[in-house]
């Protein structure tokens, strides 16, 4: 997970609107669109981006693709940045190999 393409993608708000809206509950597009009061075709373009980066899962349901966010990769990017705000330039010295706290 690159931290800084996970944040642009989250950084739209009609994207984090669509994943607070599936951490509530699983949705397919159409019931985004409706939920969200815009096109399918606009919430399936928010949901590619939102994919590229790994926030949401799919699954297959009949003709459907439900929608969950990815918890497991919020809850990453979070403790990230908590590391960061904690220790500086912590993501730096992890690359480096010097920092040892359990954000990075």
């Amino acid at each position: 997970m690159e931290l800084t393409n996970v944040l642009k993608a989250i950084s739209d708000e009609t994207r984090m609107n669509i994943i607070k809206l599936l951490l509530e509950h699983d949705y397919c597009v159409r019931g985004l669109a409706k939920k969200l009061g815009i096109s399918e075709s606009a919430v399936s373009q928010h949901i590619k981006i939102m994919r590229e980066n790994n926030i949401l899962v799919p699954e297959k349901r009949g003709y459907f693709i439900h929608y969950k966010a990815n918890k497991a990769v919020l809850l990453e990017v979070a403790k990230k940045l908590t590391g960061l705000a904690e220790g500086g330039n912590c993501i730096s010295r992890a690359k480096e190999g010097k920092c040892k706290k359990e954000c990075c």
